[in-house]
């Protein structure tokens, strides 16, 4: 321990020296408590392509806020890191590099583009590593994993080939959303949809047969028609009800369609009859599937049109939708067009227009899976937080979808099924057991060729909370640390990553991921915008903390974080913060230069120990410790709540606006006079309060409590650390709500004489007289009239303390506070003819804009003027008229 604390708090050189200190000594592993129960997260994995952004931020703090508050409750706790290859993302950033030196994946070949893109991977996977580090993430790094590790790609292998042969997977044509310009399948989930403004084209749909007769149909994309294999209609509709089963002919192509009947058709919707092209619309597959339609596509996967577009065949889908209208208006067949508001498909990659396209892919049965979800939510084993996203996860696991899970790219785990030459598939662990099946099925060696494609990224991700922890071998780490304890991410992935991890876990590993989902919001910009650049937005978390420090953007995030809600971020937030951070430094400075000597008795002692052996406290003391208790309690029930913000609030309240700003103050008295015990009793009380309270917000700021810490007095068998210290636990029989009252009483006499001199401008140094008539409290406030002397700047000889006045002292002001009356004489705040002549001017100055104001306000203005403009005159005269009456209170005051 050393007293030499700095004038000023340099987080720059203070966060990498002690994070490297932390991770060396091993602190960050849950072998710091051997055999205590297990507290683990697994950390959502970042993608390798990422640079650190808000987003991570909040992930990062909160997180890692929970695993330091584990620590510290003496519980072994994991935090499992680790990065998710991101299929299509990674991909994406390869090919960029590849079309930058002129060439691309298909002219290098599969094998080739792997190696640069694991060359990649190590160049750029370890930026967000870093990065997190640099946030204070206290991760178990020894443990840190990858999604295409060894280990974890074993256990994607082993998960597809138990639900294959489960029968929980299967291949086979369907349509899927198909993003043209990535050339892969994407997910339901992957799939953002915008609102555009775009075209409703009304169409003749000519009857065979029928000289003139059509059914007019609508449709916002005109391409479509060209796939088109029947025209729908209602079966009550008396309009077209006797077309039914007659035959359509498709525009321009002319090829015959049937009409038919189903009750999906919105009669009042368009025209109320339905062009179906079951290749290119989800509603329409589901319609041609039941009336037994065909299928017809008509775009190639790069949305280009294809031979069954005819003459369109090679136009981009978008010039094809020109060329055919222009072509059909041309033969006699638009009726017209109208504005249209869209609900337009994007990828959540790059952002191009998602195509539906009928396409062999492979699928999970979702709906199995989707009952084992349920149930452990529906019975309490797995507890979502806050509450009201239960709801939100039960109406997505009751209307779930098969899972389309192949990618048509080539980075990724690739999917463990092998083709003999007549097409037999064997699914496998690996080609040597696929070859096994294959002599068994053709009674020798054949060549096999492996599918192409690779799993959805979201596949090896559902795994990570056991495939990390070795799964599935029953390595020590799984058998000690799974099931996990909390999964805590963003509310926007809670179908994505959770709902996955939940059914996988349940089926793979028949037992439950985690027992507690914690979600938190977005963060956007301070005005509840959304972060974008475009909008020039975006809050730079490493611009951020390179101004302000980690500690100012963490408490900053964690402060303004209640579950589920999403935080609007500023930055002047983040300053204020940082402030914080000043102002328990500065306390801090004060509580060690008024130590003494180092090897004094407060540092040879516990805390505790040096309190419990006073033999008197005074209330200030009382109070304090009463203050910390009380405060501990809420703080541990907050984060048993999981309320991580308010508890930081109230450690921030108390530290700031009472221990701070009191009662460190009133210990001055104690320093400055000449009784030894007092000023022992005061160095022990500010140690154990300053020593508590930094416990309890080591997980809000690790930095800066850890360095102050290391600064302070701790008992030989104290731990050698702040992050591996005990966490406070509140102690009952210091809880005194006397105490806690008497002295809000003298806080608030104090906060009222403050303000009266703030009123009358009294210079800070000068000392006042002041007479308190006590109403019943006068030993209370003799007891601390020199708290309220020194607090308050009164001159001690000229204060007056009685139990009741006969009358008021003349020419004063006159505060009540609780009760209690405070008279402070005017003479002894201002010079009272001079104040008197200022007011009197104030007063007429603001009666003259007064007078003004009610003229306007009188005249035309306020029938012609904008009602905002004429509110804020009416609110401007309210104003100067309370003005004008407080100015004539205060002169009252001085006659």
């Amino acid at each position: 321990m050393s007293n030499d604390l700095p004038k000023t708090y340099d987080f720059k050189s203070t966060e990498e020296r002690l994070y490297n200190w932390w991770w060396q000594n091993g602190w960050f592993k849950p072998e710091v408590h051997p055999d205590a129960e297990p507290f683990v997260i697994s950390i959502p994995p970042p993608n390798v392509t990422g640079e650190l952004h808000v987003g991570h931020a909040m992930f990062v703090a909160m997180e890692d806020l929970m695993i330091r508050h584990a620590r510290m409750k003496g519980l072994a706790a994991l935090w499992v890191p680790g990065s998710d290859h991101a299929g299509i993302a990674t991909q994406l950033q390869v090919e960029k590099m590849l079309a930058a030196e002129g060439t691309n994946r298909r002219a290098i070949g599969r094998e080739e583009f792997l190696r640069r893109t694991w060359a990649w991977k190590e160049k750029y996977g370890g930026i967000i590593t870093q990065q997190l580090r640099r946030l204070g993430a206290s991760c178990d790094w020894d443990r840190e994993r990858f999604t295409l590790d060894e280990g974890l790609s074993a256990a994607v292998r082993e998960a597809f080939v138990r639900l294959y042969r489960m029968g929980l997977i299967y291949r086979g044509e369907y349509l899927i959303n198909w993003a043209p310009g990535l050339q892969t399948a994407v997910s339901d989930l992957e799939v953002e949809y915008s609102e555009e403004e775009g075209t409703l084209y009304y169409f003749k749909y000519p009857i065979a047969g029928r000289d003139g007769e059509y059914i007019p149909v609508a449709t916002v994309r005109p391409e479509t028609i060209l796939g088109d294999t029947a025209v729908a209609v209602h079966p009550d509709d008396p309009r077209y009800r006797h077309l039914i089963g007659e035959t359509c002919l498709v525009p321009i192509l002319k090829r015959p369609i049937p009409v038919i009947h189903d009750t999906y058709v919105d009669m009042n919707f368009g025209t109320g009859a339905l062009k179906i092209t079951p290749g290119h619309d989800p509603a329409d597959f589901e319609i041609g599937q039941r009336h037994g339609l065909p299928i017809v596509n008509v775009m190639n996967p790069d949305a280009t049109m294809n031979e069954n577009a005819g003459p369109y065949a090679g136009l981009d889908r978008f010039e094809c939708r020109k060329k055919l209208w222009a072509d059909m208006g041309a033969a006699g067949l638009t009726l017209k067009t109208e504005p249209y508001h869209l609900t337009v498909p994007r990828s959540q990659r790059g952002g191009e227009i998602v195509e539906p396209l009928v396409s062999t892919q492979w699928f999970v049965r979702m709906k199995p899976l989707a009952d084992l979800g349920l149930e452990a939510v529906r019975s309490g084993r797995i507890r979502i937080i806050p509450e009201r996203f239960t709801r939100v996860y039960y109406n997505w696991l009751e209307n779930i979808r098969d899972w389309c899970i192949s990618r048509q790219l080539w980075w990724g785990h690739r999917i463990p099924a092998w083709y003999g030459p007549d097409g037999s598939m064997f699914v496998a662990h690996t080609a040597e057991e696929a070859h096994a099946q294959a002599r068994k099925k053709y009674g020798k060696e054949v060549e096999l060729r492996q599918d192409d494609d690779v799993l959805d990224t979201w596949f090896s991700s559902a795994l990570w909370p056991f495939s990390t922890l070795g799964w599935q071998e029953p390595t020590p780490d799984l058998q000690r640390y799974y099931p996990t304890s909390v999964m805590e991410t963003g509310y926007d992935i809670l179908f994505f990553w959770v709902a996955r991890m939940i059914m996988d876990g349940l089926l793979l590993t028949n037992n439950v991921p985690f027992h507690t989902v914690y979600l938190h919001g977005l963060i956007r910009d301070q005005y509840g915008r959304k972060m974008s650049k475009t909008a020039g937005n975006v809050i730079d978390p490493l611009e951020v903390m390179d101004k302000y420090g980690t500690d100012a953007l963490r408490f900053t995030l964690l402060t303004s974080a209640t579950p589920g809600n999403d935080i609007n971020l500023s930055v002047d937030r983040v300053a204020a913060n940082r402030n914080f951070a000043n102002k328990i430094w500065n306390a801090a400075r004060f509580v060690l230069m008024n130590l003494g000597r180092p090897g004094s008795e407060v540092q040879s002692v516990t805390n505790e120990t040096s309190i419990s052996n006073l033999k008197s406290l005074d209330l200030p003391d009382r109070w304090i410790l009463s203050r910390l208790n009380s405060v501990i309690a809420s703080v541990n029930r907050l984060f048993d709540a999981y309320q991580y913000g308010e508890a930081g609030r109230q450690v921030y309240e108390f530290l700031w606006g009472e221990f701070a700003d009191w009662y460190v103050e009133i210990s001055k008295i104690a320093f400055g006079g000449a009784n030894e015990e007092a000023k022992q009793r005061a160095r022990a009380i500010l140690v154990h309060v300053l020593d508590q309270a930094l416990r309890m917000l080591h997980p809000f700021i690790p930095f800066v409590t850890e360095e102050i810490w290391q600064h302070l007095p701790h008992a030989p068998n104290e731990a050698p650390a702040l992050i591996v210290a005990r966490w406070p636990e509140a102690d009952t029989r210091w809880v005194d709500a006397q105490a806690e009252a008497d002295m809000a009483l003298i806080m608030d006499l104090v906060r009222s004489i403050r303000n009266a001199r703030a009123e009358y401008n009294v210079e800070p140094g000068r000392q006042i007289a002041a007479t308190i008539a006590a109403d019943g409290q006068q030993p209370l406030v003799e007891s601390q009239a020199r708290v309220i002397a020194t607090l308050a700047r009164i001159d001690p000889a000229r204060l007056h303390i009685e139990e009741r006045l006969a009358e008021p002292p003349p020419q004063s002001v006159a505060l009540v506070v609780g009760g209690v009356s405070v008279y402070l004489p005017l003479a002894g705040l201002v010079d009272v003819a001079k104040e008197r002549e200022r007011l009197s001017q104030e007063v007429e100055a603001t009666t003259q804009r007064i007078a003004r104001s009610e003229k306007l306000l009188a005249s035309d203005f306020a029938r012609k003027a904008p009602a905002h403009v004429v509110q804020a005159e009416r609110d401007k005269l309210r104003e100067l008229q309370d003005r004008r009456a407080k100015l004539q209170e205060q002169l009252a005051a001085l006659s």
